[in-house]
């Protein structure tokens, strides 16, 4: 579980780091950025590891009303991914599509996930993004501008391409993301 512990606060950190100390940061240049890429990199090796190999209290489990539910909010949350990138229509109306996804994600996962490790990895990763939104939110926002329905389309096919793949990845680890 310490493994576990350790990645999500590194992830956090590294992501928190431009938000917390803007002037540390900058002054670090293009090397802060490779340096925040490194430890994501190991929050992510130390994320996984630690799920994998954590033990903890179960508390309830899956059941066919709440696959269903985190489906369809995984597959909103991988809409706001993709329409966070390609500036739809969704991204010139909420400021933080994407960390909404990934509150979303965070949720779903906790639904069918009634562990003390997923508590820790979802519940983490949903904190923080939490945390994200309110310190962006600090600053001023500059709308961005569209890129018209064209963009919406390839937003929703990309959505049905990626979850398909993040389904397929699932089953190959032994998780059945349809029951």
């Amino acid at each position: 579980m310490i493994l576990l512990i350790l990645g999500v606060v590194i992830w956090a950190l590294a992501h928190l780091f431009k938000r917390l100390a803007p002037e540390a940061r900058a002054k670090m240049g293009p090397q802060g950025r490779a340096m925040v890429s490194g430890l994501l990199v190991l929050s992510l090796v130390l994320m996984v590891i630690g799920y994998r190999s954590a033990d903890g209290a179960f508390f309830w489990g899956r059941s066919p009303a709440v696959t269903g539910i985190n489906n369809l909010l995984m597959l909103v949350a991988v809409y706001l991914f993709a329409a966070a990138g390609m500036k739809t229509k969704i991204a010139q109306v909420y400021r933080h599509p994407m960390l909404l996804g990934v509150v979303l994600w965070a949720v779903a996962h906790l639904l069918v996930n009634g562990d003390t490790p997923s508590f820790v990895l979802f519940g983490g990763i949903g904190i923080w993004a939490l945390v994200e939104m309110v310190l962006i939110s600090r600053t001023a926002w500059v709308r961005p501008k569209g890129k018209g329905a064209k963009m919406e389309i390839f937003a929703i096919l990309g959505t049905v391409i990626v979850y398909g793949a993040i389904a397929l990845v699932h089953y190959a680890f032994g998780y059945p993301v349809f029951g």
